[in-house]
């Protein structure tokens, strides 16, 4: 019989198809799959619970690499353990089309959990998943029936332990007492730039003990160490693991392993040369030899883990018929048969009880309707509850030992967001989360990554404007707006009174493949309605007030500004002009409308257009055309009360009078 294949050769196996493929590709980062193969080969050999021929089941546990300039790591373990993933895929590295593009892409590869590259953000997408693990176990699981029971696993370098977002995500985990969340942090001491130790000095083990996490420190290259450092991970339930494992970067290369020459460049063909003779591996490249991938291939192990869990839910079932049949709804990201209804029915109760309402108070009494009927919505904020308005009856934070239905947090805009990424990704719940519209600046790139991703991410963001007005600059946002509509696959909304709010909110929840931005503020006046024009919210844009007699120009107005707009309507009616009003609660959705219904809303042949926003003027002008004008800002506020502000920076019904008389 012949002797057992060594855990040793099973890791180098990784490396080999890692620097061969970095290789073929003349691009990529060999350095950290080779540094890290020995921990991959225990966590995914021995401990990761999945099933390569059924990647979405949904009680798998979850593997992100957050240090996804890695990626051959996961791809070469993905091909290894037997997912849809070949040899000719991996000989594609970096390709246009390829299922192993330069970093893991949230559906271009069965087995990826998240997209990942920017640093640090997949941290923040574990710690999503666990969160979201924890709170649906709490909802779901029964005595004897531990339906929702999976661990978060996640691989970390330097770089995302620099980021700032490490901080505040890791700091909440421990707070929360993750303890099915565990990291490895591979500690090679080795960036871009070269040794991290002129630039990050800081105390990993006392800093993660200080956020309340259990941490180990082990050999990355001893296989024996790093199956008791997880084994002793998997026994703490009340704290997230940190398992900083000190690992050689690029191991196996004679003259480039320990180097940054082996961080983000090939290895070349004579060092590849040598590195193959220092593994023992005769192969060519990307050949492996049976025994290595009989050794590897999960999928049987994964058939039966699943096949367990099947059997352990029809138990469930038929203990607990409607609970499984609403977990299953969630998991699944369907909304209730009769969501529709009952929302299109609030919608309509909104506008006929009519009333000058705030729109984030608006938006709260909106999630007050609406929770009840969507037990998935699982919101925050940062730190501004009592502000932004998110919390509903019924609201419970979620801690430690705790159960909730609601996230405290703290100020963390951007962990907040990535988190809710992971969260939606992880399946059943719907996140929300909230800050100030100026705020979104910290959380920027979370916010474009759950886009990237195509996910269910609610972002409430209010204080919407100069119209915060004694706080000053540093807190009114400008520019914001025109970011966040520029954003691909984002759908901005800046609602004008309490109708649109709530037809916003329900067109949040039903975007099931886009993430949406719901901006909000103070008081705004109630508009009159009828049922068609409701109906017609939806469409993003809609004709709110109609010309009397020939139609000669248009005003397109959002939110706070569609009173101001409303107001000129009316003085310029008087004077015989014929105007009408276009409420443009989300321009995304308007674009996307069929070329006669916009034509309907702005006839083409009608170039006297004004467009009026207390934001940056140059969004507007794809629709005003460049002989339109557009009343907004240029520059940035002042510290004063709002009317005042309105009037020094000429965001006035008189303003927009003069404007539409100057192009009719």
């Amino acid at each position: 019989m012949p002797a057992p294949i060594s855990e040793r050769k099973l890791a180098n196996a990784i490396r080999v198809l890692s620097f061969d493929a970095v290789q073929k590709a003349n691009s990529g980062h060999p350095g950290a799959p080779m540094g890290m193969a020995d921990i991959a080969e225990v966590l995914w050999r021995k401990f990761l619970k999945h099933n390569p021929t059924d990647p979405q089941w949904h009680n798998r546990d979850r593997f992100v690499l957050s240090n996804g300039h890695g990626s051959m790591l996961i791809y070469s373990l993905l091909h290894l353990s037997g997912y849809d993933v070949s040899v000719d895929d991996l000989k594609g590295f970096r390709q246009l089309h390829s299922k192993t593009p330069g970093h893991p892409e949230l559906g271009y590869t069965p087995g990826i959990e998240t997209t990942t590259g920017p640093l640090g953000q997949g941290i923040a997408n574990a710690v999503g998943f666990a969160i979201a693990e924890k709170t649906l176990a709490a909802q779901f699981n029964r005595d004897g029936h531990n339906i929702v029971d999976h661990h978060t696993y996640a691989f970390l370098g330097d770089g995302c332990l620099m980021e700032g977002i490490s901080h505040e995500v890791c700091s909440l985990a421990g707070t929360l007492g993750l303890g099915k969340l565990i990291f490895f942090y591979d500690d090679n001491g080795i960036s871009i730039d070269g040794n991290v130790e002129g630039w990050f000095t800081d105390d990993t083990q006392a800093r993660f003990e200080s956020y309340g996490w259990q941490v180990i420190k082990v050999d990355g290259h001893d296989a024996d160490a790093i199956t008791q450092a997880t084994e002793q991970a998997l026994k703490e339930t009340t704290k997230p693991s940190l398992l900083i494992c000190k690992t050689t970067i690029g191991a196996g290369s004679p003259n480039k392993q320990g180097l940054a020459a082996s961080h983000g460049a090939p290895l070349g063909d004579d060092e590849i040369v040598l590195t193959r003779d220092a593994l023992s591996w005769k192969h060519a490249p990307f050949e492996l030899d049976d025994e290595i991938y009989e050794a590897w291939d999960a999928k049987a192990k994964g058939d039966v883990q699943q096949k367990n869990w099947e059997a352990d839910f029809d138990a469930y079932k038929k203990a607990y018929p409607e609970l499984a049949s609403e977990l299953l709804r969630r998991l699944n990201g369907d909304l209730p048969a009769d969501f529709d209804s009952q929302a299109q029915a609030y919608i309509q109760q909104t506008q006929e009880a009519g009333g000058d309402v705030a729109s984030r108070k608006a938006s709260q009494n909106a999630i007050n309707t609406l929770q009840p009927l969507l037990p998935e919505l699982l919101g925050g904020s940062a730190d501004l509850a009592g502000s932004n308005l998110t919390l509903f009856k019924g609201a419970k934070g979620i801690e430690k030992d705790a159960d909730g239905n609601y996230i405290y947090y703290g100020v963390r805009e951007f962990g907040m967001t990535a988190i809710a990424n992971g969260i939606a990704l992880h399946g059943g719940f719907i996140p929300y989360v909230a800050t100030f519209l100026m705020f979104m600046e910290y959380a920027r790139n979370a916010v474009r990554m759950g886009a990237l991703m195509k996910q269910r991410v609610i972002h409430v963001y209010t204080h919407d404007s100069i119209g915060l007005g004694e706080d000053g600059p540093t807190h009114q946002p400008v520019e914001q707006l025109t970011s966040l509509r520029t954003t691909p696959n984002l759908r901005t909304w800046r609602p004008c009174d309490a109708t649109e709010s709530a037809s916003a909110w329900v067109e949040a929840i039903k975007s099931e493949h886009n993430p949406s931005a719901l901006i909000f503020r103070q008081s705004l006046p109630h508009q009159a309605r009828d049922s068609e024009q409701v109906a017609n919210i939806t469409k993003g844009g809609y004709v709110l007030a109609k010309e009397q007699g020939e139609l000669q120009a248009i005003i397109i107005a959002t939110g706070s500004e569609v009173g101001l707009a409303m107001e000129a309507y009316e003085a310029l009616s008087a004077n015989g002009v014929g105007v009408r009003v276009v409420s443009m609660p989300c321009a995304e959705i308007f674009v996307e409308q069929d070329a006669s219904y916009r034509e309907a809303v702005l006839p083409a042949n009608i170039r006297a257009r004004v467009a009026v926003e207390a934001a940056h003027v140059d969004y507007w002008y794809k629709f005003v055309g460049l002989d339109g004008k557009v009343i907004g800002m240029t520059t940035y506020g002042e510290s004063a009360p709002a009317d005042q502000l309105y009037k020094e920076f000429g965001i006035t019904t008189d303003a927009v009078v003069e404007a539409v008389n100057s192009l009719v």
